[in-house]
Formats: C-alpha cells, sequence, structure tokens
C-alpha cells in the first residue's frame, strides 16, 4: 500500500463525513484512512462506519492527548510507504491524492505539503478567515505557498512524509501547539528536505467564528517562541511581523487618543491637535482598504471582503498578543514552556 492517511478527530463527526466523501471520490485509490479519535464526547464512528464498504479505513478511539500524538498512534498502526496528515476540517478535491502521486513520480520526496484555499460551501467569515490565513497581505507569505516569505515547512492541515522517515524521527511531540512546525524543523534538521506540492492542495475550514480563530492565532503566536526555544536560530524577521503590526496599531490608537483628548484641554489650539487625533488613523485606514479590495476580488464578494477586515486584524494582532505574551513570561521571567486556551485547543 502506498498512502496512509492519518486523521485526528475532536467532537467532529460532520466534518469527517465531508472528509471521508471526498476521499470516496480520488481518483488515486491506493490508501488506507485511519480515523484517530482523541478522547472525543461526540465520536464519529457511526459516521466512519458508512464508509466501510466505500473505503479502506480503521477507526481508533483513545484517551484525549492533543493532535500530534494521536497523529503518533495512527501512524504506528499505518502500513503505507508515505503517511499523510490531515486535520478533520478538510475536504480535498478529487485530484488531490493524484496530485501528490504525480509530484512523487516525478522527483520522490521524503516530506513535502500542499497549501489550503476556502471552497465556495464555505460561510462568509470561514472564507474571510481563510483569506487572512493565506493572503500575502497577512502572514500567508510564511505559511509556504506560491509566494513565500521564508521557506517551506509542512503543516498538519496538509502534510506527506515517508513513514520510515516519520518513524525514524519519532512523529510529533508533546507540544500541544506549533507541534507540526516543530516536526518540520526536526524534519530539516535530520538532513532531509520537505518540497512543496503546490497542486496538492486543499479546502481547509479553520475556525468557524473570530473568537475561535483568534485563539488558535494566540496559540501561535506563543508557539513561536516556544519553537525558538526548542530550534534556536530558526526564528526569521517574518515571524516578527505580527507582534510589529500589534504595536504599531496600539501605538497608533493611543496618540490618536492622546490628540483627541487634547483637542479638549488645550480648545484655543484644537485645530492643531485635531490632526494628531486624525493622522494617525491613515495607515490603519489604508492597510484595511487593501485588505478589503484584494479580498474582494479573489472572494468574488463585497460581503466576504469587508469580513476580511476584522479576520486580517484578528489574525495579526491575536499572533502578536500570544508573541508578546510569550516573550516575556519565557525570555525575560524563564518561564517553563506553555499554552493558552489549552482546554479549548479544538475549538
Amino acid at each position: 500500500m502506498k498512502y496512509s492517511i492519518i486523521v485526528p478527530v475532536y467532537n467532529r463527526p460532520d466534518e469527517v463525513d465531508e472528509l471521508l466523501q471526498s476521499l470516496c471520490e480520488q481518483t488515486q485509490r491506493d490508501f488506507e484512512v485511519l480515523i484517530v479519535e482523541d478522547g472525543s464526547q461526540k465520536d464519529c464512528k457511526a459516521v466512519v462506519d458508512k464508509y466501510a464498504g466505500k473505503l479502506d479505513v480503521k477507526y481508533f478511539m483513545k484517551p484525549n492527548s492533543g493532535p500530534g500524538q494521536s497523529r503518533n498512534y495512527g501512524a504506528e498502526r499505518a502500513q503505507g510507504e508515505y503517511l499523510l496528515v490531515l486535520d478533520s476540517d478538510v475536504v480535498l478535491p478529487t485530484g488531490y491524492l493524484q496530485a501528490v502521486d504525480d509530484e512523487l513520480q516525478r522527483q520522490p520526496a521524503d516530506a513535502f505539503g500542499g497549501p489550503d484555499a476556502a471552497h465556495p460551501s464555505f460561510t462568509d467569515v470561514q472564507k474571510a478567515i481563510s483569506y487572512s490565513m493565506t493572503s500575502f497581505f497577512t502572514t500567508g507569505g510564511i505559511r509556504g505557498g506560491k509566494k513565500k516569505l521564508d521557506k517551506f515547512y509542512p503543516r498538519s492541515f496538509n502534510m506527506g512524509i515517508r513513514r520510515d522517515v516519520y518513524l525514524q524521527l519519532g512523529g510529533f511531540s508533546k507540544m500541544r501547539f506549533g507541534e507540526d512546525i516543530d516536526f518540520s524543523y526536526r524534519i530539516v534538521e535530520a538532513g532531509y528536505k520537505p518540497r512543496l506540492f503546490p497542486e496538492a492542495w486543499v479546502w481547509h475550514k479553520r475556525r468557524t467564528d473570530f473568537r475561535k480563530f483568534f485563539r488558535q492565532v494566540y496559540n501561535s503566536g506563543i508557539a513561536r517562541i516556544n519553537l525558538e526555544k526548542r530550534h534556536p536560530g530558526t526564528m526569521k524577521l517574518v515571524h516578527l511581523l505580527p507582534m510589529v503590526f500589534t504595536v504599531g496599531v496600539i501605538a497608533l490608537v493611543l496618540i490618536s487618543a492622546f490628540g483627541r483628548a487634547m483637542m479638549h484641554y488645550d480648545a484655543p489650539n484644537w485645530r492643531s491637535w485635531y490632526w494628531v487625533c486624525a493622522l494617525p488613523w491613515l495607515p490603519i485606514i489604508f492597510y484595511s482598504l487593501v485588505i478589503f479590495i484584494d479580498s474582494s476580488i479573489r472572494n468574488k464578494s463585497l460581503k466576504v471582503g469587508l469580513l476580511s477586515v476584522p479576520a486580517a486584524f484578528v489574525q495579526l494582532m491575536g499572533y502578536g498578543f500570544g508573541f508578546i505574551e510569550s516573550w516575556w513570561k519565557r525570555c525575560v521571567k524563564k518561564q517553563d514552556e506553555f499554552t493558552a486556551f489549552e482546554k479549548n485547543f479544538y475549538s
């Protein structure tokens, strides 16, 4: 068998149903599927059972330990030459596995990954969040794609690796967040070179509202410092951009608030203070317009373009706040590794 598809799941039976249905429609059929239920209260066994005659699918239930350890659980029971790690909230186009196979036939790879996109059926908020996570104007370039600001490291929503390499490296660490980048770093440090398969893309639902999205990116900011502690020298200038953006936005808002206060207390010179109040908003408005226009064009929707503005600010500033907290606790106060919202990791 060539491919083993490993999917950790936590309380997402409906999404697993969509993923398994998309696997039924693959043109490349040499694969097995391992669904690893990570201590869910709402399991997906009944959903998996529906596909028993359509797919070579195996279902496992285990106590909750996070997605990384659940992937390792599946990898230990996989039979394929290559392990394909997917999140439960992705849907595959019919040619996904064929695209992976074509790339491997063209040039073998020890590890690889692909990009993601928003499906037309996604909600407008999901499309806006997807835009914020993939756009060059946020941090999409860091994540790898055709336009990259940094070298490519596979992410766990769409990652592939030879099974022997996976087992040799011990799989994912016990990090609760950022474990996929940690694994990618260890792949590179072991002498392997991950490749981007641009045509092996997936539809990725990500979070369904801004509150959940904030939790996700906040943890990403925390994980960035944790990763630097584990892999010194891996933090690049691009990883600092969300923190710089966050501090910059806060500074501009405070300057504007100061100007507003001075318009009241120094009334005779209110015109001078008016510009101190107004000018700081110009770069914020300009950036918002760039996001709105670009997203509206890409998504062919003014509503998605409008929603992409708060999505972009949540994405950058959530990451920035997490980064700042982690820097303060780990670099200044010398505390141990930590993760916020750990109990709500999947939420």
